[in-house]
Parts: structure tokens; C-alpha cells; sequence
């Protein structure tokens, strides 16, 4: 493909509450064996992008791990590959990523150092598939500055928390709000953006001359009458993760076997960081329905409609229904768990009981936690 991709990944999140607390809303896990930015990274490879920059800052120390080696996503052998960008002191710099296109400027040589023509710039919070090359060709075709991916959100999630945008019959944007008190639409950013290399390049140092920092704000709203922007509808499944509840709902979609094929058994398909953990192993006395178990799991009690990420061991008499419970978890005897999120690496005592309240999720964040992630 024509393009080198870049991954924003560095944000923080206080919608995501305790559960930005250890790591970074990309380094989320998902759907039992992934994590929220494995989707973009695979959509990346899957287009034949093989030069990505991941950029990084808050609560890193997961996300860089995971991120070791590019070989998960099978990025550039010879040329190219998976290029890591964290806030450096320099004697020229001091300053953390102050937004989005401050962390592109502060890493300007990764784009001025490449050949291709255009850039694939993309969150690390969403989950879905893509094939970008369809949307270079409409990009192409429109003659645009920007090309933005859209998605309507309607009954599913609340688009006040995106850029809500207006498109006339063509597909240009003619409107463009970022995280608007009231949203007039349904049409919403998914935070996937295509534009030329050589105009982004000159986009961002005139912004930094301007100390404007914000790629969405500073860019594409500030010049939404200005370039040509068009919007690329997706009509396929998408969701993005940065709160509670569209974290919970998007792990709970993975339940519906429908959706899960179309992930994990339809081509293309999502790769992840292979783990070597023995099968998940069902005692005498387990009962699971509905329910996603990971590599290393040990079930001897109840589980139903729920999702049990790697090497969590589940108790005698225990009951986990409606709840997500994340990466190496232990939960003793006799335990009731339900509509609840298990923060990982955490120990659940014996004859507790835990339950959400007023409809609202639960996070279940113990201090006896036996080491941090």
C-alpha cells in the first residue's frame, strides 16, 4: 500500500475510570486473548502497510510490551516495520506529547524520513476491521485533503463523545464538532483519517508555529471550510472502548457468535501476542454457559454470560454471571460475582459478594493485588 500507518495510543481517559489506573485505554484486553490495539495494528498488516508508528505516553509500561516485536503483526522484514514513539527529553524539548499533533511533531522525522505518499493516521481504541485500501481509492477518487472513516452510532452508544460531523450529498464534511454538549447527529468520527504525507508535513509545523497541539481541533476543524475533507461511511461492525460501558458492551458483543465469527473465523484475520498457556481445564462441578474462556483458566463453579481472560481460576461454589473478569485473576470459594468488571492480577477473598449497583457496572479493583501489571 501506498501509505505508512501511525497509531495514537498515548491518550489518558478518565471515562475509563480505575481501569486506566495500570495501563493504557490501546492496551485494553478484549474479547478473552486481545487487546483493544491488536485491531488496528491487524488492519494495518492486513492493508499491506508495513511501516507503523505506535505513539505512547500515558501508563505505557503494558502497551510497550506488548508491543516487543512486530513480528505478531507480521510488519516490514527488510524495509519498513513497528516503530515505538514515547515523550523524549531533548535539549531542544522538554515537554510530554501535549496532544495529538504535538506527538506527530515531536516524532516529524519518522514522516519526513519515509517515501510514501500518503499517511494512515488511526486510534488505537477501536474494534473493528478495515481494509484502508478501499478508503485510499475514495480518497483518490474524491480529489481530498482529508478523508475522515465515519460510523453512525445510533442506539448504540451516546456520540457526544466523539466529533460529530454533518456530510452534504457528495460526502464532504461541512460540519465538524469535537465532543459536542448536545450532538445534532448520529454521524460520528471513528478516529481513521487518510491525508497526503508532504501536506501533513507542512500542516503540522505551521501548527506548532501557532502552539496549536490538537490534530482533530487544530486541523481538521479549524480547515474543515478551508480543504477538501470527505467521509468515508463504514458499514460494518465498530465500536470504540474508552468507557466503562462501551468497554464492557463491545467485550459482551463477542458473546454473539455472529460477531465472533466475523472476527476471529472470516478472513481477514486479527493477530495478537501468542502466549504459550496450557487449555483452559474444567473441574468436576463447573458449569459454563454462554460464556468466552482463555488459555490457563481453571473453572470448578458457574459461569454464564461472561468473559474470563488468561489464567483466572475460579472457585469452589463460585458464580460469575454478566461480568468480565481480566487477566490473571483468582477468585476463592463460595464467591458471587455479577455485572461486574475484575480489574486483573487481583485476589477475590472466600464468601464475598459482588454486584453492580443502580444498573451501573462494577469494577472490582482489590489492594491485595498479588503484583502489578
Amino acid at each position: 500500500m501506498r501509505a505508512i500507518g501511525i497509531v495514537l495510543a498515548g491518550g489518558n481517559n478518565s471515562r475509563m475510570r480505575e481501569l486506566s489506573n495500570k495501563r493504557a485505554t490501546a492496551a485494553m484486553p478484549i474479547a478473552g486473548g486481545f487487546r483493544s490495539i491488536d485491531f488496528v495494528l491487524s488492519n494495518m498488516s492486513n492493508s499491506h502497510i508495513q511501516k507503523v508508528a505506535v505513539f505512547t505516553q500515558y501508563n505505557a509500561k503494558s502497551l510497550n510490551e506488548h508491543l516487543n516485536s512486530s513480528k505478531w503483526w507480521d510488519f516490514g522484514r527488510k524495509q519498513g516495520g513497528l516503530y515505538v514513539f514515547t515523550p523524549t527529553t531533548t535539549p531542544e524539548n522538554s515537554y510530554w506529547y501535549r496532544g495529538t499533533l504535538d506527538a506527530m511533531a515531536q516524532n516529524l522525522s519518522f514522516l519526513k524520513n519515509s517515501h510514501e505518499p500518503y499517511v494512515v493516521i488511526a486510534s488505537g481504541d477501536g474494534v473493528y476491521k478495515m481494509d484502508y485500501n478501499k478508503v485510499l481509492e475514495f480518497h483518490i477518487a474524491k480529489k481530498a485533503d482529508f478523508t475522515v472513516v465515519t460510523a453512525d452510532v445510533t442506539d448504540k452508544d451516546d456520540p457526544s463523545r466523539f466529533g460529530v460531523l454533518r456530510v452534504d450529498g457528495e460526502g464532504r464534511i461541512t460540519d465538524f464538532e469535537e465532543k459536542p454538549i448536545n450532538a445534532e447527529t448520529s454521524t460520528v468520527s471513528t478516529g481513521v483519517y487518510i491525508v497526503r504525507r508532504r501536506m501533513l508535513i507542512e500542516l503540522i509545523e505551521k501548527s506548532m508555529q501557532e502552539e496549536r497541539y490538537d490534530f482533530v481541533k487544530d486541523i481538521l476543524i479549524r480547515y474543515k471550510n478551508v480543504k477538501k475533507i470527505y467521509a468515508y461511511p463504514m458499514d460494518s461492525y465498530w465500536s470504540n472502548i474508552s468507557s466503562v460501558d462501551s468497554y464492557y458492551n463491545t467485550n459482551m458483543d463477542f458473546l454473539n457468535k455472529d460477531i465472533r465469527d466475523y472476527f476471529f473465523r472470516q478472513y481477514p484475520d486479527i493477530y495478537s501476542k501468542v502466549e504459550d498457556l496450557p487449555p483452559a481445564k474444567y473441574n468436576v462441578g463447573s458449569n459454563v454457559k454462554n460464556s468466552l474462556v482463555s488459555s490457563g483458566c481453571i473453572i470448578n463453579g458457574t459461569v454464564e454470560n461472561s468473559i474470563l481472560f488468561k489464567e483466572v481460576y475460579i472457585g469452589n461454589n463460585c458464580t460469575i454471571k454478566n461480568s468480565i473478569i481480566l487477566n490473571d485473576v483468582y477468585i476463592g470459594d463460595n464467591t458471587h460475582i455479577e455485572n461486574c468488571i475484575v480489574e486483573s492480577r487481583d485476589t477475590i477473598r472466600a464468601n464475598t459478594n459482588y454486584t453492580s449497583e443502580d444498573g451501573k457496572i462494577r469494577i472490582v479493583v482489590e489492594k491485595n493485588e498479588r503484583y502489578a501489571l
